[in-house]
């Protein structure tokens, strides 16, 4: 009873904080995976966003365990990596909990992390699977135009980059951006030396998933 109860104060919560608060947090997760990697993306994105479109997010992202109840004081979690992942039964049914409350996750395979992140989620969407985005999901167009969807910021193997969701009621709840590594196009230019209108897309991207939540 009284974790049923705490369930719907927190959630009581939640609901009042995506209409006030403009947070966001960096997910971590067990598994060996880097959940770390990329320390300056998140900051980045946060001083672009404030900047060109006007959000007023806590330059300081905070970082959150998947199995905590402080997940649901933030709107948006960022969530990286190159490797494993594992959620216990009680950290995806608290993530799950999370997303269908009002909640959203961003993914963003740094490389390697794919497998690994697509068996640990048929833990918390056990009937449900990742499907393609459409070009033409406000997403892609919240901000800044991208006509032909995700941008490749950094080619490993040729492959597409791809854009793939959980969707609650056509509500976008979870977004996967793989084969593109927008992270490493949001970190300092002196990390990877990325072109400067390489970084710009990959923020512009950014930007517009951080529209996305805070702005619809």
């Amino acid at each position: 009873m009284k974790k049923l109860l705490l369930i719907s104060l927190l959630l009581t919560s939640f609901s009042f904080l995506t209409l006030t608060a403009q947070e966001v947090a960096i997910l971590k997760y067990k598994g060996g995976g880097d959940w770390y990697a990329n320390p300056t993306a998140l900051p980045n994105l946060i001083k672009f966003c404030n900047t060109n479109i006007q959000t007023a997010l806590d330059e300081k992202p905070q970082t959150v365990e998947v199995g905590s109840p402080l997940i649901f004081q933030y709107p948006f979690l960022h969530m990286t990596g190159h490797g494993n992942v594992v959620f216990s039964e009680e950290e995806a049914a608290n993530l799950r909990d999370y997303l269908f409350s009002g909640g959203f996750l961003h993914i963003d395979d740094n490389y390697g992390m794919a497998p690994y992140l697509k068996k640990a989620l048929q833990q918390v969407f056990p009937n449900q699977e990742l499907e393609e985005i459409g070009r033409d999901h406000p997403i892609f167009n919240s901000s800044f135009p991208f006509p032909n969807g995700l941008p490749k910021i950094h080619e490993h193997d040729g492959k597409r980059p791809q854009a793939l969701g959980i969707f609650q009621e056509n509500r976008l709840i979870l977004l996967f951006t793989t084969e593109s590594d927008l992270g490493d196009g949001w970190e300092d230019p002196s990390v990877h030396n990325d072109p400067e209108d390489v970084r710009q897309k990959a923020l512009q991207m950014g930007a517009n998933i951080i529209s996305y939540v805070f702005k619809n």
